[in-house]
């Protein structure tokens, strides 16, 4: 049976209550029976005494009965009396609770969507009449659904609590506040036009408060907020005087997703611009779901040279976006989409099933390399499809190299410990990319059991220049050999960083002076004139290569960006 509608529940309890307020029969009864009893008593009572005292035969038994029943009217109408009143005051109570959860979040006590959407109009009208302003911020949960799949709901709305209270400890007594969706909090707040600063404080002390560690049963939850704000006076002006309140919501909604793409844990005002950029993003994540049906995203390869030998050792996969509506889009641009909207698993496992076709082709002794993205090395099913992957191209694991980027290890380290297990496992070989640039610690690298390090372009590209990062490299080299981990040097781009490299031991290298990154038919192209493809049966192809690292590849320095 559906439940009714709270509005319509609402208007019948009032009503029921009005009832109960007008019930004045049970009262009326009471009050009749009480004056029949004065007017019955005083001609039964005096009989009765007369009676035992021996000067009469006693009262009329027809006012006994009268007097009697009169006793009974009086008992019932006040036990009536009592009862309604105490129904009146529990369906005020009921009310009152009803009304209560219809406006507040059940879970922070917080104020919910559609109350402080009400409030907020309040709060723009008053402030039209020039004597103050509103503002409004929207405050989002950076990384919280981590958070929540990893912890559990239940820390996941202890969190959210922590939340609420540090925002109302932290905004204007009178703001508003309220929960407006499972990790979104906005605050609205009257402030003095001439003083707009008061509002950036507000918003720095939010972001201060938010991202201090929260201790939930025993442990510590790190959480930072992305803030956007605007104001009731700059958009009335911007719309030629007409406002409300669900426009504001959605300014402050854009300045907040501005915040997130700036680096989140911090705060912008709304400006117009970013009305253009989340439109631009808006038509990207469109043709971003259209392409993946189309096939338009496709595995660009990047060279990988033995540096002393300067023979071909295998491949990197890189993610290129072939657009009919933005031509070939780069990765730095559509990756951190894909994986804020969910789409970063489809998209990479149609790329690797792509990569496996194509490294079918090439000779058997050159391996593919692929990164995974951080939301990927949280799905505990990552091992498993990606072993049917495998199958499906009928293509040998110890061929295929995952590799995962420093600064997502410290995420879940025993995530992450048992996803390098079930790879190494199957025969796929893993290993640690942008080594540097996450400050992972030595014990870390050991208990992970990685197959190779790879060093950062950031370390290598200037070895020639500058000494404390040819000092890193050399440095990170050393380990590799004591560790026994290969290790390859990324960004190389100059004969004179290649001719230091080939100084620091046994390395594989990449970067431009080998080429550009070229696309599936390309790289086919070329490895065919070089005689490097074959099938599995093919054991002799590449023993005779001939070097690739003696002449540069194209004239731009610049290593495009990668996935």
């Amino acid at each position: 049976m559906k439940a009714p509608a709270p509005d319509a529940q609402n208007s019948r309890n009032g009503g029921r209550v009005r009832a109960a307020e007008r019930d004045i029969l049970a009262l009326g009864i009471a009050a009749a029976a009480i004056i029949m009893f004065v007017g019955t008593g005083s001609a039964v009572v005096p009989s009765v005494i007369r009676a035992f005292a021996g000067y009469g035969i006693g009262p009329d038994s027809a006012l006994v009965n009268a007097l009697v029943l009169n006793v009974a009217l009086i008992i019932f109408g006040w036990r009536r009396y009592n009862e309604l009143s105490s129904e009146v005051a529990e369906r005020r109570r009921a009310e009152q609770q009803a009304r209560t959860l219809a406006e507040t979040d059940p879970l922070t006590g917080t104020l919910n969507r559609r109350s402080f959407g009400l409030a907020l109009h309040d709060l723009i009208a008053n402030s039209d009449q020039g004597s103050s302003n509103a503002a409004i911020m929207m405050i989002d949960l950076d990384n919280f659904k981590q958070v929540n799949d990893r912890r559990g709901h239940g820390i996941g709305d202890l969190i959210l609590v922590e939340c609420a209270q540090r925002i109302a400890a932290a905004v204007p007594t009178g703001a508003l506040v309220s929960r407006v969706g499972g990790d979104e909090f906005a605050c609205a707040m009257s402030f003095d036009p001439a003083r707009p600063e008061a509002i950036d404080t507000v918003a720095a002390s939010l972001v201060e408060a938010i991202s201090q560690p929260i201790a939930v049963q025993g442990f510590k939850v790190e959480i930072t907020a992305s803030i956007g704000i605007t104001r009731a006076d700059v958009l009335c002006h911007a719309q030629d005087g007409q406002i409300d309140a669900q426009h504001m919501l959605d300014m402050a909604d854009v300045a907040m997703y501005h915040a997130k793409r700036q680096g989140r844990n911090s705060y912008f005002w709304f400006e117009e611009f970013m009305a253009d950029e989340l439109r631009f993003r808006e038509r990207i994540e469109a043709g971003m779901r259209s392409g993946l049906e189309k096939g338009e995203f496709v595995p660009y390869y990047e060279r990988q040279i033995d540096v002393a030998t300067g023979q071909l050792t295998g491949f990197e996969m890189l993610a290129r976006w072939d657009s009919p509506e933005f031509g070939l889009v780069l990765p730095d641009l559509f990756i951190p989409i894909a994986e804020e909207v969910g789409l970063i698993t489809e998209l990479s496992e149609q790329l690797i099933a792509a990569a496996l076709e194509d490294a079918r082709q090439w000779a058997p002794h050159l391996t593919l390399a692929v990164n995974i993205s951080p939301v990927q090395l949280r799905d505990q099913w990552f091992s498993q499809r990606l072993l049917k992957l495998l199958v499906s191209a009928n293509f040998p694991p110890g061929r295929l190299e995952i590799e995962i980027t420093e600064s997502c290890v410290h995420e879940d380290i025993v995530q992450v410990c048992s996803l390098i297990a079930s790879l190494r496992n199957q025969g796929v070989r893993v290993s640690l990319d942008d080594f540097g640039t996450g400050f992972n610690s030595l014990g870390q690298l050991s208990q992970l059991n990685f197959d190779r390090i790879k060093i950062d372009r950031s370390f290598v590209s200037d070895i020639d220049r500058s000494e404390d990062n040819a000092a890193i490299v050399e440095s990170i080299a050393m380990l590799g050999k004591g560790l026994g981990l290969p290790i390859t040097a990324e960004g190389i781009e100059s004969h004179a960083v290649l001719e230091q490299l080939r100084g620091y031991g046994e390395l594989r290298g990449q970067g431009y002076l080998y080429g550009k990154p070229s696309s599936a038919s390309d790289t086919r192209a070329w490895l065919d004139e070089l005689g490097l493809l074959g099938t599995a049966g093919d054991a002799d192809i590449g023993k005779d290569q001939p070097q690739i690292a003696d002449q540069p590849q194209g004239g731009d320095t610049q290593r495009a960006a990668q996935g």
